[in-house]
């Protein structure tokens, strides 16, 4: 089974690969030279890349005896789906994917940022959610998108019956938003910025400081439940990687920006613009929030929601999914 879900994700959602120093062999075991293999998945903007960016340019991979081949994905399900397969070893997913480790279906090793990219945006002349019914939405099914766009409609006193999802992927809604085959979309940006190259006149009609007093929309790694259970070495050096890069990103911005922007091959103020729609955190944050319970109130407004959405059957106790004392124990 190995490589076969990046198999299929090469045909279906155009999966390419960038190497960090990579022997490029697929072995997820320790390789030679006394480091170990790491299969990475990301996606491609800033939150889902700029750590490893900095890993990367900093150098990190090698501080902590690491060999990494890092995958680009389109959405966080079909990482899931990599490391539920041995494809991959860890991943990056949005909050619209946090209920897939709920689950059971893998751990989150670490909190990233908060996100405010996610919108629903309609065609010009559709001015207010309630507008919406009986119109064509398309959605990324089980992404942030879908969460925005559920949240948007309760709201609006909506359900999804009162609409008609069309679940697509994030490069269809693109070309499909933009020919006008669809009213509006569960998204999120940067790649709503690609569609006003386009429709300019498009318009935004929920987004997530919208909920904030309600939910938070939390980005994270997350590791697959064998390699997190049984490579306890690998795990651990990852989360070093990661911690590294999480101090430095809060410090060093601008620096950042420019490392992922020259990873992802885009415009640097293309790459600025998409990191204010996110809140980048600090290891002090995110160390002092996962032993004050902060993380685990985020996760479980999330599961609350994922309940009411049908997604999960009952809360969940974060503490069976987030490993935070891995992540605040890296520190010793």
């Amino acid at each position: 089974m190995k490589k076969t879900i990046l198999a299929a994700a090469a045909v279906v959602v155009a999966l390419s690969a960038a190497a960090c120093g990579s022997d490029d062999s697929g072995d997820s075991s320790a390789s030679g030279g006394g480091t170990t293999h790491v299969d990475f998945g990301y996606i491609a903007d800033f939150n889902g890349a700029s750590l490893l960016a900095v890993a990367d340019k900093q150098g990190l991979w090698k501080k902590h005896g690491l060999d990494a081949k890092v995958s680009v994905f389109t959405n966080g399900p079909l990482q899931i789906q990599a490391l539920g397969t041995g494809d991959l070893d860890f991943g990056y997913i949005g909050p619209g994917a946090m209920w897939l480790p709920a689950s059971g279906k893998a751990k989150v090793i670490a909190l990233n940022t908060l996100g405010n990219a996610d919108r629903v945006i309609a065609q010009a002349g559709i001015t207010s959610l309630e507008g919406l019914k009986g119109k064509t939405i398309g959605v990324p099914e089980g992404t942030s998108g879908d969460m925005i766009l559920t949240l948007a409609l309760k709201k609006a006193g909506l359900t999804k019956d009162d609409v008609k999802i069309v679940p697509m992927d994030a490069s269809t809604i693109v070309s499909a938003f933009t020919s006008k085959q669809i009213d509006a979309a569960g998204f999120w940006y940067p790649a709503i910025s690609t569609i006003k190259k386009t429709v300019p006149d498009l318009v935004e009609l929920a987004k997530n400081e919208d909920f904030a007093d309600t939910v938070s929309f939390p980005t994270a790694f997350v590791g697959g439940n064998d390699v997190v259970a049984n490579e306890k070495d690998k795990t651990e050096k990852v989360i070093g990687v990661l911690r590294d890069a999480i101090q430095y990103r809060s410090e060093h911005l601008d620096e950042t920006v420019a490392a992922t922007a020259e990873m992802l091959k885009l415009p640097a103020d293309q790459v600025k613009a998409d990191a204010a729609n996110s809140k980048v955190l600090s290891l002090a944050d995110l160390d002092g929030y996962s032993k004050d319970g902060t993380i685990e109130k985020w996760l479980s407004g999330m599961g609350d929601y994922f309940v009411g959405a049908g997604k999960l059957p009952s809360a969940v106790d974060p503490k069976t999914y987030y490993t935070g004392d891995l992540f605040t124990g890296a520190a010793q």
